[in-house]
C-alpha cells in the first residue's frame, strides 16, 4: 500500500513505511516502560482521581511542573529534536474562540510530540490529553501526568468520571489534546486514519479542532551534536481551526471534521497522496456489515 504514498519534493522521510505495519493502523509499536519496583499501581475505574483536587496534585501541576516543562522538556524539544513551529499565523483570526479552550489533533510520532503541541498551541496554559491507561502504571507515570495526561478509563464507571472531568476543564476554558491515529509510530510519514473521539468531544463544547502536522528534517549542523545522525529533526505546523455546526446533527458533524482534519494534516505534512484513508478499517467493516 506504500508504494502509493507521495509527497511534495523536499519533504523528508526519515524512514521507509514499509518497515510498518500495512494491516492495522493501530497497532501498538511502544511499549510501556515497566513500572519502578514498588510504585503504586492504579485501577482506572471510578476511584482513579481524572479530576485531581488534591493539594499535592495542584502543587505539582501548577508549580513544579510548568518550571520542569519550560527547563527541561521544552529545551530537550528545541535541541534534542530540533523543534521549530510554523503556521502559528492559522490561529489570529480565531484568539476569541480559542480563548474559550480548542481541541487540537496531530499525528502521534514521537515521545514529546504532547509537549510540542503545547508548545505550538498554548505554551502557557493547561492543556489535558486522554492517554493510554497501561502508561499511567509504567515507568514514565509522573511524566504523562503531569504534562496533562489522564487515562482512557477501563470501565463504564470511569468513564463517566472521565467524562465529568473533562467538562470541567472545557468550562475552564482549558485546551484539550486528542491523538486520532490512537498509537505512537515513532518518525511515521504518512498520516493514519482517525478515531472519532476528538471530534465528538469539539461537537459537545463547540470547540474549534486545531490541526497540526509533525514532520521531518535530515538532522544537520549543530543538531548533530545533540541527538544520533539516524533521528530526525522535527517540524509542527498548524492548520486553520474547523469549528463545528451546532445546528447540524451531531454525526454528520463528527464525520465532516473528521475528514476535514484528516485532509488538513496531510496538506500539512506535505503528502500529495496518503495511503490510509480518515476512517479505520473497522469502522469501515461496521459500516457496511
Amino acid at each position: 500500500m506504500y508504494s502509493h504514498l507521495e509527497v511534495n519534493k523536499g519533504v523528508y522521510i526519515p524512514r521507509d513505511p514499509e518497515s510498518y505495519p500495512t494491516d492495522n493502523a493501530q497497532k501498538h509499536l511502544v511499549e510501556v516502560k515497566p513500572p519502578k519496583k514498588g510504585s503504586k499501581q492504579y485501577q482506572f475505574d471510578e476511584t482513579y482521581p481524572y479530576l485531581d483536587r488534591s493539594l499535592s496534585y495542584r502543587l505539582q501541576r501548577n508549580v513544579i511542573g510548568p518550571p520542569f516543562l519550560w527547563l527541561v522538556i521544552y529545551t530537550i524539544n528545541r535541541l534534542k529534536f530540533g523543534l521549530k513551529i510554523e503556521g502559528r499565523k492559522n490561529l489570529r483570526p480565531w484568539r476569541k474562540a480559542l480563548k474559550k479552550g480548542a481541541v487540537a489533533v496531530c499525528n502521534h510520532v514521537y515521545q514529546f510530540d504532547a509537549v510540542a503541541v503545547k508548545q505550538a498551541l498554548t505554551p502557557w496554559r493547561h492543556i489535558w490529553i486522554p492517554m493510554y491507561a497501561k502508561h499511567f502504571n509504567g515507568g514514565q507515570y509522573w511524566f504523562v501526568r503531569y504534562v496533562g495526561g489522564i487515562p482512557v478509563p477501563e470501565t463504564r464507571g470511569g468513564m463517566r468520571k472521565f467524562d465529568e472531568a473533562f467538562d470541567e476543564y472545557h468550562r475552564r476554558g482549558e485546551d484539550i489534546l486528542v491523538f486520532p491515529e490512537e498509537v505512537r509510530w515513532d518518525w511515521y510519514t504518512p498520516i493514519r486514519p482517525f478515531r472519532k473521539g476528538a471530534f465528538t468531544m469539539a461537537y459537545k463544547y463547540g470547540a474549534p479542532v486545531v490541526p497540526m502536522a509533525i514532520t521531518y528534517r535530515e538532522r544537520k549542523g549543530l543538531y548533530r551534536l545533540f541527538g544520533p545522525k539516524e533521528m530526525p529533526t522535527m517540524t509542527i505546523h498548524v492548520g486553520t481551526p474547523i469549528m463545528p455546526d451546532k445546528e447540524k446533527p451531531r454525526r454528520d458533524e463528527v464525520e465532516r471534521m473528521r475528514q476535514e482534519a484528516h485532509d488538513s494534516m496531510v496538506a500539512l505534512a506535505g503528502i500529495r497522496h496518503n495511503p490510509w484513508t480518515a476512517v479505520p478499517d473497522d469502522e469501515l467493516a461496521a459500516k457496511n456489515s
